[in-house]
């Protein structure tokens, strides 16, 4: 029984420092690439419009917005009031 124990308060405290799970990262422009009837395979994986048209550039496809990118999380601070007397 104190094995067993001994065992699950390792294993909790070990749980405790491991990482977080990776988190998937949309950009906001799509690669669809050429290919016989356009199957030619999809990255949504560029920053820019220019980055995406340069990758599709001599070998066939085009760019789209990426319509799951939601673009960066903005925190907004709480504006302080000015006190006017």
């Amino acid at each position: 029984m104190r094995k067993t124990l001994l065992a699950l308060a390792a294993l909790s405290a070990t749980a405790a420092f491991l990482p977080p799970p990776a988190q998937a990262v949309e950009y906001p422009w799509c690669a669809q690439y050429g290919g016989r009837g356009g199957d030619g395979g999809r990255n949504c994986g560029f920053v820019s419009f220019e980055q995406c048209m340069a990758t599709v550039s001599g070998i066939g496809g085009f760019c789209e917005r990426n319509l799951f990118y939601k673009g960066p999380e903005r925190v907004h601070k709480p504006r302080r009031r000015i006190e006017r007397y």
